[in-house]
């Protein structure tokens, strides 16, 4: 086949603009390839697509057993970090997500076409069979793809049915809003296993409500439950970028009080069409204003700041989606900012219930979804649930309220709430409204059962989780935060992220270099490269439980403090003020403590290294009896020891 046909059959099927750079390039990459395949028995599929977030891989190679995932820098005359890791992750991305290719062994390549020399490349193996780049000339790329064919043989790949293979991606929260900001559907960026179907299944349940709300004049309150990294945020996202067109009669808008996600979405969305907008040749918005972002995800609290502007106009949206609903002020909380920051004394309304009232202030219809995570609840005046349901009960009856069954489960801190509505005819169960897998982790759905198993101190329980994560998803512990630092870093591959996390109470990790009263920036922690010092990647800066609370990344380092230390049968809870410890008494405190590490146990997607301190016999703030314990029992329950 000619070079004109084979560019040609390319830009009928690609989804992206074709110009002249691209066949240019085309031309370029198929004259070496030429060269390269003479004499080879094998397959070789062009510009493959990768689902996850529209992006192709020049060139892959089925040679016998060997996947070579090939990237081409036309006009390079070096191999930079950016490259290498571009090619790094197109790699780890058929290893995880592409179902053929879970036993290949996969050669990343990278060829810059104008170099003269590559560096030295020692072909290494990982365990999981993706090897580290190597980096070509167009000259040594055959005598390399030979080197490493001699040395390893294995079953050759069926091409046919590799090519036929699922791909079933798992992506980041901030992947998946790129994503389906871009107009694509949940369907495109998750697995197709039975936690993604729960996932397809809960978004379409919500949207057949709204529908059947606007259909027919109602007014529902919907709450869809979920263990941590279940997809309740995604499900949100979901709904309200499919109806984010203000002119669409059921238009929504996503709300959050967490307002490190909302800076970090809202930077990343405005990165990745900024972005879109320079490729296709258009100009960026002429202010921050005219960033349709901001209005698609906005912050809780300037929404209500909206309802008491005006006391009598409804929002303009029909549709409220309300992202970690459980974290809503309670009625204490509410009052004591409404006086002392907007000068309105005596204020009678939870947040929930003030909430509520604001959209019933529509004649017709309106719908509120809530998305309510289990034991997620982190700060002093957070009501739960429970505030939402007493408030639609109590104060709006003629809402209907659609609850998963799982809202009884304790994590969730209902009480005996559900027996109150229970025989309450508004009150409609719903299963659908439930995401039970954890989609965080691909490697390792069960991660939230162990992280909960080993806060509430069922050793047995958490052996055995631990025991269906090994080889899939790597725990680790030590006393030494140099050795956790290496291991992480040596962990990553490709652009994986990685970072320091502490509890938001951990104040006597300072010998040790980790500040949690240092102003960490969320949008440069999660969303800024190697170069840059603010990110995570430095393993400067420490993130709590609050700049992390929604996100992810791919491995962390959790700083375990003697806020949280272990006792014989239980924890004993710590919060250090002036010169020393104090116990914790309160019930609802102990609940937030015990909240903050399980929100920091649970943020890594692919494997963590808890370090717990050794502690100074010579610093009273610091004895080893206060980390030892708490060291023992996550060694009993057989965490390996770096």
């Amino acid at each position: 086949m000619s070079d004109a046909e084979i560019i040609g059959r390319l830009t009928i099927n690609s989804s992206h603009s074709v110009d002249i750079p691209q066949t240019e390039a085309w031309h370029a990459e198929i004259s070496i390839l030429k060269q390269v395949l003479t004499g080879l028995t094998g397959q070789i599929l062009l510009e493959f697509d990768i689902p996850r977030m529209g992006r192709r891989i020049d060139a892959v190679m089925i040679v016998g057993a060997f996947l070579f995932v090939i990237e081409f820098k036309v006009g390079a005359e070096f191999f930079d970090r950016a490259a290498i890791e571009q090619v790094w992750d197109y790699a780890l991305d058929l290893k995880n997500f592409h179902a053929a290719s879970h036993e290949a062994p996969i050669v990343p390549m990278l060829v810059a076409t104008e170099a003269r020399l590559a560096p030295f490349d020692d072909a290494s193996q990982a365990p999981d069979g993706v090897y580290r780049p190597i980096c070509s000339t167009p000259q040594k790329l055959r005598e390399v793809i030979d080197e490493l064919r001699s040395k390893n043989s294995g079953v050759p790949i069926d091409s046919q049915a590799w090519m036929a293979s699922p791909y079933h991606p798992t992506p980041t929260i901030i992947e998946a809003a790129k994503v389906l900001y871009a107009n694509h559907s949940v369907d495109a960026i998750t697995r197709h296993d039975a936690g993604a179907v729960n996932l397809r299944v809960t978004s379409r349940r919500v949207e057949d409500l709204i529908d059947s709300a606007r259909r027919d004049q109602r007014k529902l309150i919907l709450f869809v439950t979920g263990v941590p990294g279940a997809g309740k945020t995604l499900v949100g996202l979901n709904v309200a970028t499919r109806r984010r067109e203000e002119a669409s009669p059921t238009h929504a808008v996503f709300l959050s009080g967490n307002a490190p996600l909302v800076a970090v979405l809202r930077a990343a969305l405005t990165r990745d069409a900024n972005d879109r907008r320079r490729k296709s040749g258009q100009k960026r918005p002429s202010s921050p204003e005219a960033n349709p972002v901001k209005a698609f995800i906005q912050n809780v609290h300037h929404f209500r700041d909206a309802a008491l502007r005006d006391t009598q106009l409804p929002p303009f949206e029909h549709v409220a989606i309300f992202d970690e609903a459980q974290r809503a002020w309670n009625l204490a909380k509410t009052a004591d900012f409404m006086k002392k920051r907007k000068s309105q004394p005596n204020f009678s309304d939870s947040e929930p219930a003030f909430l509520i009232r604001y959209m019933d202030r529509h004649a017709d219809w309106a719908v509120i979804v809530c998305l309510v995570g289990g034991g997620q609840e982190i700060h002093t005046g957070e009501a739960g649930i429970r505030e939402w349901i007493v408030a639609a009960k109590n104060l709006f009856p003629h809402w209907e309220m659609f609850i998963s069954p799982k809202l009884t489960d304790s994590e969730y801190a209902t009480g005996n709430t559900l027996e109150l509505v229970k025989d309450y005819s508004h009150t409609h169960f719903e299963g659908d409204l439930h995401l039970a897998v954890s989609m965080r982790s691909f490697r390792a759905e069960s991660l939230s059962s162990f992280v909960k198993a080993v806060l509430d101190r069922e050793i047995n329980d958490a052996r055995a989780l631990l025991d269906g994560l090994r080889g899939r998803y790597p725990i680790r512990i030590t006393r030494n935060l140099e050795s956790a630092k290496l291991w992480i870093r040596n962990s990553a591959r490709g652009s994986e992220r990685f970072g320091m996390l502490a509890s938001s109470k951990a104040m006597r990790l300072k010998p040790y270099a980790v500040d949690v009263r240092s102003e960490v920036d969320p949008v440069h922690w999660f969303l800024d490269d190697r170069d840059d010092t603010r990110s995570s990647y430095y393993l400067e800066d420490c993130a709590t439980e609050f700049q992390v609370q929604g996100l992810e990344l791919d491995w962390t380092i959790v700083n375990w403090d003697a806020d949280l230390r272990c006792a014989e049968i239980d924890w004993t809870y710590h919060d250090f003020r002036g010169k020393r410890w104090q116990a914790v008494r309160s019930g609802e405190r102990q609940a937030y403590l015990k909240n903050a590490y399980r929100v920091l146990l649970t943020r890594a997607r692919q494997g963590m290294v808890i370090f717990v301190p050794p502690g100074d016999r010579d610093d009273a703030t610091r004895p080893s009896v206060y980390y030892d314990e708490t060291f023992a029992y996550l060694e009993q329950i057989g965490i390996e020891v770096l």
